[in-house]
Order: C-alpha cells, then sequence, then structure tokens
C-alpha cells in the first residue's frame, strides 16, 4: 500500500510543508510508541479465559517490539508505505484474535487494549498515507475489529466501537486532507512572494549598475564634454588630450577596483591621493592621515570626493578648495570645502545628475551619507560620512 514519505524539512523553498511533515512525523511516532506500552501492560494484567497466555504473550511482545521499532524508524527516517503497510497488518490481525488476547469482561465499553490499539492505527493511518490509501486501510482496521469482537460474542462492541472507528479515520482524514491543501496554499504564496523578491532583487541590481555606469560616465566623458561645451577648453588643445586621457585611466581604474573582493580592504587616504593626480588643474589643500577601510567603501567615498572637486572645476574654477579626511570611533568623514560663489541646493534642477547620484546615490550605495551646504556667495561644503558601526 504506497504512502506519502514523511520526513523533516529538507527545503527552504516549501516551509509549511516541511513543517507539517516534521510535526506529523514526530506526533505518530509518539503515539504509536506510547499506546504499544500502554496496550502491553494492560494486555497481560488481565488473562482470563478464553484468553490464551501462550498466544497472548508473543502478541504483546511483537505489539510492544514494533511500536518501539516504529517509533525509532518514523524518527530518524520519516514514514513511508512499509512502515504504514505493516502496522496494518499488525493491528488487523491483532483484531482478528481478539476472541483468545481479550478477556471478555473487559471488551465492552470500547476499553480494551485491542481498541486503543485500533483507534491509534487510523488515526497515524490518516496523518502519514494520502486519502486514496488511508481511507481504504482504516476501513480494514474497522472491518476486522466488527469482526473480531463478533467473533468475541459480543455484537454491541462490534458495533460500537465499529463507529467509533469509522468516526476517527474520517475525522483524521478530513483534517489531514484540509491541513495539506492549506498547506499547499501557504508554500504556492510563499513561493510567490520568493520569485518577486527574486525579480525585484534583480531588478534593482540591474538598476544599481545603471546607475553606477551614468556616474562614471557623468564624473568623466559627460564632465569632459561639458568643459567643452561651456568652451573652457578648445577642442584642439593640449589639455583636452589630457583631460579625455585621464578619463580613459580614471574608467579603466574603476574596472580593476570592481574586482577588488568585497572582504578586501584598501587605505581611503592613497585612494583621495589618487582623486587629486586625476586632477592636476585643481589645487587642494589635503589633510589625509592614514585610514583603512573595506574595498568598496574606499572606492565609493573617493569617487563622491572626485566628484565633488570635479564640480568645483566645473562650477568654481580658481576657488581654494581644502579636503580634509578623519576617523573617529568607526566613523570616517570627508570635507571637501571651496570659497567658490556657491549655489542653493533648493533649487538644482532634478534632472542634474551630479550630486544626486555621483555623491549622495554613491554614498548610499554603501551605506553612507552626503550633506551638502551651500548658498550663493557662501562657498560650498560637502561632508560624505560613513560608519562601520551597526
Amino acid at each position: 500500500m504506497p504512502a506519502v514519505p514523511i520526513t523533516p524539512p529538507t527545503t527552504a523553498d516549501h516551509p509549511a510543508a516541511g513543517a507539517f511533515a516534521f510535526v506529523f512525523t514526530r506526533l505518530p511516532a509518539l503515539l504509536r510508541l506510547s499506546s504499544g506500552l500502554f496496550c502491553g501492560v494492560v494486555a497481560l494484567a488481565v488473562r482470563t479465559p478464553p484468553v490464551r497466555t501462550e498466544l497472548l504473550v508473543p502478541a504483546v511482545a511483537v505489539l510492544t517490539g514494533w511500536s518501539v521499532w516504529y517509533a525509532l524508524r518514523a524518527w530518524q527516517h520519516g514514514i513511508g508505505a512499509p512502515l504504514v503497510a505493516v502496522d496494518v497488518t499488525l493491528t488487523c490481525t491483532a483484531c482478528l484474535a481478539i476472541p483468545v488476547l481479550v478477556a471478555p469482561e473487559v471488551l465492552p465499553g470500547e476499553a480494551s487494549w485491542i481498541a486503543v490499539l485500533a483507534s491509534t492505527t487510523v488515526i497515524n493511518t490518516q496523518a502519514t498515507a494520502p486519502v486514496r490509501w488511508s481511507v481504504p486501510a482504516g476501513l480494514l482496521v474497522v472491518a476486522a475489529y466488527a469482526t473480531g469482537a463478533q467473533m468475541a460474542g459480543n455484537s454491541t462492541e462490534a458495533r460500537v466501537h465499529a463507529t467509533t472507528l469509522l468516526a476517527q479515520t474520517a475525522c483524521a482524514a478530513i483534517m489531514t486532507a484540509v491541513m495539506r491543501r492549506r498547506i499547499a496554499q501557504a508554500d504556492t504564496a510563499f513561493l510567490t512572494a520568493q520569485r518577486a523578491i527574486r525579480h525585484a532583487l534583480v531588478a534593482r541590481i540591474a538598476r544599481e549598475a545603471e546607475r553606477r555606469q551614468n556616474r562614471d560616465l557623468h564624473d568623466t566623458v559627460l564632465a569632459t564634454l561639458t568643459m567643452v561645451g561651456q568652451e573652457g577648453v578648445g577642442v584642439s588643445s593640449t589639455a583636452l588630450r589630457e583631460r579625455c586621457a585621464a578619463d580613459l585611466r580614471t574608467l579603466a581604474a574603476l574596472a580593476e577596483a570592481r574586482a577588488v573582493p568585497d572582504d578586501a580592504t584598501a587605505r581611503l587616504d592613497e585612494r583621495l591621493r589618487a582623486v587629486l593626480t586625476r586632477l592636476p588643474n585643481l589645487p587642494v589643500v589635503a589633510d589625509l592621515p592614514p585610514c583603512t577601510v573595506a574595498a568598496p567603501v574606499a572606492e565609493a567615498v573617493a569617487e563622491s570626493a572626485h566628484a565633488a572637486l570635479a564640480n568645483v572645476v566645473n562650477h568654481a574654477p580658481g576657488a581654494r578648495t581644502t579636503m580634509r579626511l578623519r576617523r573617529h570611533a568607526g566613523t570616517v568623514t570627508v570635507e571637501v570645502a571651496d570659497d567658490g560663489p556657491g549655489f542653493d541646493p533648493a533649487t538644482v534642477p532634478a534632472h542634474r545628475y551630479g550630486l544626486r547620484e555621483s555623491v549622495r546615490g554613491r554614498m548610499a550605495t554603501i551605506g553612507g551619507r552626503a550633506d551638502i551646504e551651500s548658498a550663493p556667495g557662501q562657498g560650498t561644503r560637502i561632508r560624505l560620512e560613513w560608519s562601520d558601526v551597526g
């Protein structure tokens, strides 16, 4: 008789089914063990004729040993078809032997040890096998018990406990079927949510990659084109060629930096000095004490600082500029300040990419922040902050 194997959870994709399998392995195992031990003690307590002791003792020994084996096997390996089939077979055999295993005075009232054994079996079978097999198996136990009680000369017990067993079979089957259906629905909803989360994560990664690419282009090629468009440099000048070569070196350096594992470390002060070499025409007073951070953090902070300095080149040429690096209690700050014409941050158009993505957006990718203070005629101060404190 096939049965659905019941095993502990083995996959995170079906947590509800895993929990159901786990519970409906442990409970039947404990129920069979406790019932087997109880029935063994009760069966040997009353051995008045026509009970045949030479049959009762071996029967109790077999059923008790089976209960222990059932519990251990179910606990360790789950409940499969062989376990269910043997359990039903042994129970039906015991039921048919009621005339020689149960004393007549304890048979009425559904209180005999075989009545308890039959009830345990029909309940366990409904919990551990699919309905198409568990219900026929339950009916087989009902028929065996009714036949055995009738053979023992107690038609009332045969009828009454058979009715109880039928009710137990129906209730346990319905309850298990409803739970399995609800659990399947819960797992379907869980999988749907997981797929949605994965799709959202993939989309977010794609968007972040696009934003990172846009930041890099803004900080290099687009910045150079802006200078050309503003006629800040001649199209055939040596400065333009140098600027383009620097942009190519910057993009190559960024590609190499992204090849570094996320758990690698880097000297932020050295990365900031490298940023200054990419802007040779911008004099900067720098205060950069040694500071080691995670490589992705160093990349994001350094490139944000580069974007801030590039803004000075483009919008405040000739301004006196300073850059200061500090680390205190796990918090790293980099301040870029200039005494240029300044601006009103609230009036920056939404389509302007520099501060929004190249500075604030880039810092957000590492869980940091960027504060921008500026006003017309008062210069600009950009403060980059990142903390490794959870």
